[in-house]
């Protein structure tokens, strides 16, 4: 194909977040995260959920059908939803021709190439949010966190914040931040 294809990037990023996962201590499911509106157990859940809607979009669901949320998952099995989700999405996303077909995903109508780099985005954010709960020395690919703020910066621009846009406003970080931090930052995370 000529055009870019983002599933190895996406594929990549829940296989980055698998391996964060597993293993997962339940004593920190309650734990805060950078994303406010959510708790660890709430993160994940949501997490799982969103790539479960990626999946069913590829499947040729329409987005707001599911919810982005995975329901009742053991404490000891994120690692497992994390690897379930993924193989649906993998299989639901394998044919190149929906690449260039158009999906109804939550923000609109966008062409499956889009739609999926999405969901890179917000994989990648929310690995960055569990792992300054659960491994906060963990190194994420700079790769994946340098195309998902890109992504960022595209779709989401810095002003109108709030309101029906449902990020905060762009938070400043230190000059010598890296990726994931900028990342966060224009994602509204306090860094």
């Amino acid at each position: 194909m000529n055009a870019f294809d983002p599933r190895p990037q996406f594929l990549h990023a829940v296989d980055q977040l698998e391996k964060l996962v597993s293993g997962l201590d339940p004593a920190h499911l309650g734990r805060p995260t950078p994303c406010e509106a959510y708790d660890l157990r709430a993160l994940l859940s949501h997490t799982v959920g969103a790539l479960h809607r990626i999946a069913y979009i590829g499947e040729g669901g329409r987005g707001m059908d599911v919810p982005a949320a995975a329901g009742e998952i053991a404490d000891t099995d994120w690692g497992g939803a994390v690897g379930r989700a993924r193989a649906r999405a993998a299989a639901a996303w394998a044919d190149d021709d929906k690449l260039a077909t158009e999906f109804e995903v939550p923000w609109g109508v966008a062409e499956g190439r889009i739609a999926l780099s999405g969901y890179v985005m917000e994989t990648v954010t929310h690995t960055w949010d569990i792992a300054q709960v659960i491994a906060p020395e963990a190194e994420l690919d700079e790769d994946l966190g340098r195309m998902a703020f890109g992504i960022a910066q595209k779709v989401l621009p810095a002003e109108p914040r709030g309101g029906e846009m449902p990020f905060a406003a762009v938070h400043p970080v230190p000059e010598d931040a890296d990726i994931h931090r900028r990342l966060a930052g224009w994602l509204g995370r306090a860094v």
